[in-house]
């Protein structure tokens, strides 16, 4: 039975990212890229590929430093207050992980909340909220794949913003600029689990008067380009055949427009379907963590359908235990077939209730 990857994350890689990288573990110059050191002239040039088309993918502008670490989105919850918290941050709490970075900045300073939708359990972004022009920075997290919402655009903001974008990062074009530091998880759109972009500009860094440990301060890392100490090597060389593919395929306009196809598929199948409704606002859905549950008369069928669901090779649609129902997780590299298949199998049982 063929089965569909609509895992949260660690979730779907495209096929041809897995295959180089199985060819890398059988032999990459005669080792395996598992046990190759990783300060040998083979890694650099990995690293520096995968820099260079990361940029070039993305449009990084000049002055900005591109880095692959350890400790997933999580440390960097507490990285970025640690290198750019002075007086005080601002930060947008749209989910839990956004209120988990903000919990995180506390430790280091004030931290203001600007808006928060938890007054809805996080089914909204919050608008119409003012960033405090004092502020250091602004914290964000574009896309909340417990809930299902996602910021679509770019920020203006008076302040430096900052980004976690662990599960949307390569799926829309954005305008770095706006940004000071992006970051996150690769094990959504870019990578197997055990590393984590960041992209910094450089100029913000060095501005606090706090001493900062030598493996928590971005500049350490800037300047061993991402080789401070052992880097996840083989993650960061599947990033490398995933930027290829995407590279392959049309880069980050073509990623976008399939991404709204697969979304408009299944969002439009949810609102028909007499047995589903969306739980987050029409307007903030997002097109990477598609959410859903059973309308309220159906309730009692919920566990009967993830059985379905499961049996016709849906793999990872039910929701995050603290929200219930289904998520699809509709990441860059799921095909458009796999969207149909779950369309497919919602059809067949309304039909059967």
């Amino acid at each position: 039975m063929k089965k569909y990857n609509f895992n949260a994350g660690p979730s779907v890689l495209p096929r041809k990212a897995i295959d180089e990288t199985i060819k890398a573990i059988d032999d990459f110059g005669g080792l395996s890229i598992m046990e190759i050191s990783h300060r040998s002239k083979e890694f650099q040039a990995v690293v520096d590929e995968t820099v260079a088309l990361f940029r070039e993918l993305m449009n990084v502008p000049e002055g900005y430093a591109i880095l692959f670490l350890g400790g997933g989105a999580s440390l960097q919850f507490c990285m970025a207050p640690y290198n750019l918290l002075e007086r005080k941050a601002a930060y947008l709490n749209t989910g839990t992980w956004a209120n988990k970075a903000l919990k995180e900045a506390k430790l280091f300073g004030k931290v203001v909340e600007v808006a928060s939708s938890k007054d809805a359990n996080y089914t909204y972004i919050p608008k119409n909220y003012i960033i405090p022009a004092d502020a250091d920075y602004f914290h964000v997290t574009t896309n909340n794949t417990i809930f299902g919402t996602e910021i679509h655009n770019d920020i203006d903001s008076p302040v430096t913003v900052v980004s976690d974008m662990s599960s949307d990062i390569f799926s829309r074009p954005i305008d770095v600029s706006k940004y000071g530091l992006i970051y996150g998880g690769v094990q959504k759109n870019l990578g197997p689990a055990g590393v984590t972009f960041v992209v910094v500009r450089e100029d913000i860094l060095g501005k606090v008067s706090r001493k900062i440990p030598s493996m928590l301060d971005y500049r350490t890392h800037i300047r061993e380009n991402s080789l401070f100490n052992t880097p996840p090597v083989v993650p960061i060389y599947t990033v490398l055949q995933t930027l290829k593919w995407m590279k392959s395929v049309g880069g980050i306009p073509e990623i976008q427009k399939r991404n709204r196809e697969k979304a408009a598929l299944l969002y439009a199948e949810i609102d028909r379907n007499r047995l589903f409704k969306g739980t987050a606002a029409v307007e903030d859905r997002s097109l990477m963590n598609i959410c859903f549950v059973m309308n309220d008369e159906y309730k009692n069928f919920e566990a009967e359908f993830l059985q379905f669901a499961v049996a016709r090779g849906m793999e990872g649609i039910k929701g995050h235990r603290s929200v219930g129902g289904f998520r699809a997780s509709t990441y860059n590299a799921l095909p458009k077939e796999a969207v149909i298949a779950l369309i497919d199998a919602m059809k067949e049982f309304e039909k059967s209730h």
